[in-house]
């Protein structure tokens, strides 16, 4: 047994009729390198099988606390069902992006079955050019974005070749009949002294960085903890050459993303050419990221001021951070963090929308080495498990109403991937388009990662909130051609 932290609660915690915990991934393969030139469901479960000793969270089942005395466990599945993860379905002709990105938006609109392990994986057949998707969904609670990558590299191959075990597959633990209710109840007992323990060990982490924490400065009686912080950290955080650092002040305007969401989703995905986004970096020295994010900052304006919904403040944007250390890798779960930083939205200018981003990616990365690396897991060990999911429904609701201002107005992540081809059952590799969750105030996701020579974008929304996904994706894409046509029209020698 393995019991899940007080961050891995919080997700399963958000999870709701309208908000859903899992993360997906949409990889598109060409079959035609695999044997027989197919990709099949069966072949895909038996890779799977082949490899499950590998993949611990595949096998997990949550084990709650009676009355929520606790936090959960994963325990192995005893009624294990491989065949009830693995799923397939095939597309009507002719099978375009647009068409798989509506049975994607189908799929992730349902709740994972808590009563098994917390994924599925759906193999879909009838893309064009004879393509065949991978569509996965993981339960957050169990993987995070570097554990999800982890996953993915013990599937894949880096040759078409099939990797062939050293020996027979181990075969799993028998760990008996898991725990009966009286005895989780026991635990759950057992556990109460130690929980205000908990808290109390969080606290010096904690209470200085509470502007630090997406959505907590503007709750309701916060102000009094930061006055006791500030009494705490007199002399604020300090950065690596002992200038202090300035919190970030950005308050997120309210948008149309700001609202409750539905339990319906909008899904877009496309690609771009990595190389030109590299040229452009070079050309203003600049980062990848800083000129996709400069990317996702031109869409958005662009997209909202037609809408004539553009406000006169800087959207915020919550770009998640891995702090998983080398000793964590392989030990799934959650070891993530964010940064909440305003983006350029108000800038007419490309060139300077991306000079801006560099800058305030900057700082807000320096802030953020100087938080502590544990500050998301601390702050969850303040809510009491017994009220854990209806604390962090409550807040969410909370800041998607008026007259509470919203935590932030979208999630932007760029996720680096492989370099090299790769192949699941022989098939190669084309795409991997993320598709990531949206919550309440917070209903719109842009994820990117990179994969070989191209970027693979996945907008993510609520139907309500967004009628046509695919109109912001080519403003997001469409930027890096504002950005090359500015560039080039600088005078000769304006960067040198």
């Amino acid at each position: 047994m393995r019991q899940l932290t007080a961050l891995d609660t919080q997700f399963l915690a958000l999870e709701n009729g309208r908000a859903y915990g899992h993360v997906s991934g949409l990889a598109v393969y060409d079959p035609s390198t695999a044997p027989g030139g197919e990709l099949t469901r069966e072949r895909v479960r038996d890779l799977i099988a082949e490899r499950l000793h590998l993949l611990p969270p595949f096998r997990w089942r949550l084990q709650t606390i009676p009355f929520g005395l606790d936090r959960p466990f994963w325990i192995d599945d005893p009624e294990f069902d491989l065949d009830y993860h693995v799923r397939e379905l095939a597309l009507p002709a002719p099978g375009d992006r647009e068409q798989l990105a509506r049975q994607v938006e189908r799929l992730i609109a349902r709740q994972l079955d808590r009563k098994r392990p917390l994924w599925e994986l759906y193999v879909i057949s009838g893309l064009e050019q004879g393509r065949v998707a991978l569509l996965t969904k993981v339960h957050h609670s169990a993987v995070d974005g570097v554990s999800g990558g982890e996953i993915l590299g013990i599937l894949l191959d880096q040759e078409p070749e099939r990797a062939k075990p050293s020996g027979p597959p181990p075969e799993p633990e028998q760990g008996g009949p898991p725990p009966s209710a009286v005895e989780m109840l026991a635990r759950g007992i057992v556990s109460l002294p130690g929980q205000p323990l908990r808290a109390l060990r969080a606290l010096p982490s904690t209470l200085p960085n509470l502007d630090d924490i997406p959505g907590v400065r503007d709750v309701p009686g916060v102000g009094v903890l930061r006055g006791v912080a500030e009494w705490v950290a007199r002399s604020e955080t300090r950065g690596r050459d002992g200038r202090v650092l300035e919190r970030s002040s950005a308050r997120a305007p309210r948008t149309r993303f700001s609202s409750t969401i539905t339990p319906h989703r909008r899904v877009a995905i496309g690609s771009c050419s990595l190389a030109e986004v590299k040229e452009v970096k070079n050309a203003l020295g600049v980062t990848v990221n800083d000129a996709v994010v400069a990317m996702c900052t031109g869409g958005l304006r662009a997209w909202l001021d037609r809408r004539g919904e553009l406000p006169d403040t800087c959207l915020v944007a919550m770009v998640p951070v891995s702090v998983r250390k080398k000793d964590e890798e392989g030990t799934f779960g959650n070891r993530v963090s964010v940064m909440t930083v305003p983006i350029p939205t108000v800038e007419p200018d490309a060139i300077t929308r991306v000079e801006r981003c560099h800058e305030i990616l900057r700082a807000a990365k320096e802030r953020h080495r100087a938080t502590p690396a544990s500050l998301m897991q601390d702050v969850s060990e303040f809510i009491p498990p017994a009220i854990h999911a209806r604390a962090a429904r409550v807040t969410t609701e909370l800041t998607a109403r008026r007259p509470f201002r919203p935590p932030m107005n979208v999630t932007i992540s760029n996720v680096p991937g492989s370099s090299q081809p790769l192949y699941i059952a022989g098939a190669e590799l084309h795409h991997h388009y993320p598709v990531s969750a949206i919550a309440d105030g917070v209903g719109l996701n842009i994820t990117v990662m990179s994969y070989r020579d191209h970027l693979d974008f996945g907008i993510v929304a609520c139907r309500d909130q967004l009628e046509d996904p695919w109109e912001m994706l080519d403003d997001v894409i469409g930027e890096l051609a504002v950005l090359q046509d500015a560039i080039a029209a600088e005078p000769a020698g304006a960067r040198t």
